[in-house]
């Protein structure tokens, strides 16, 4: 059975360098190009068909419209609408670059940590910017939890500042580690299937089908909750977890 893991190896296609960075072309590059290209292509398609009696396209374009501006609300409040183009392209971002994972031959680009840890720390830093922007040097207030006694701040802020940066490792590693995960387990099962006689062949096979079903939902899940986390961290940055309001 080959290495299941074999399918997370990147190879370049051309070797290429910037001033001595490797900037070579692989099929993560490709994926990432590939998705940005059908996000437009859906979104302006969906823009351009704007009818009275919503298409196809229009009403999906307005469900997703409509399901990250409710993620907003909710995590942030209506302060939080001025980073909906930056939400929405993140969540699309993601959705698709899982779901066209999902098709036979081509790419995760979620399944390399170096990727999810790329959004995971820009993430975090926007929301440290925001969150100095704000508040100047109040923002440093995050570190103490609501209620804190006095004589309690010792202990409860190195707590707090390792809970802080604990947020981009965890954000980086839950996507990375559940793509990985699902498609590992998918590989197993493909080549369990090619392996096995025909006879009992079919019952890993059933189960690769059930669980790419699984995947599916995973895939949007995942998104979701990078999405919605990256909310809570905008959130906390401009409301200070609720210390004080912000007000112009």
């Amino acid at each position: 059975m080959d290495n299941p893991l074999h399918p997370f190896e990147l190879h370049p296609f051309w070797h290429l360098s910037l001033f001595g960075l490797d900037i070579s072309l692989n099929k993560a590059v490709l994926m990432m190009w590939l998705v940005i290209a059908l996000v437009a292509v859906l979104l302006i398609a969906a823009a351009s068909s704007r009818r009275l009696v919503p298409g196809k396209l229009q009403s999906l374009g307005e469900i997703l419209v409509e399901f990250i501006r409710g993620i907003i609300l909710d995590t942030i409040g209506k302060e939080g609408m001025r980073f909906f183009p930056f939400v929405a392209t993140l969540f699309l971002f993601i959705l698709f670059c899982n779901l066209i994972g999902l098709i036979p031959g081509s790419y995760t680009v979620t399944s390399q940590i170096v990727v999810t840890a790329a959004f995971a720390l820009f993430v975090y830093s926007m929301s440290l910017v925001v969150g100095f922007l704000y508040h100047g040097v109040k923002f440093l207030g995050i570190l103490i939890p609501p209620g804190t006694p006095g004589w309690l701040l010792p202990l409860m802020m190195p707590v707090e500042l390792i809970s802080q940066l604990a947020r981009p490792l965890s954000l980086a590693v839950r996507l990375f580690a559940n793509m990985t995960a699902g498609h590992t387990v998918l590989a197993v099962l493909f080549g369990m299937v090619l392996s096995l006689p025909l006879v009992i062949g079919w019952l890993p096979f059933a189960f690769s089908v059930a669980i790419n079903g699984l995947e599916v939902i995973i895939a949007f899940i995942q998104a979701y909750i990078f999405t919605i986390l990256t909310c809570v961290y905008l959130g906390d940055a401009i409301n200070l977890h609720g210390h004080e309001e912000h007000a112009h």
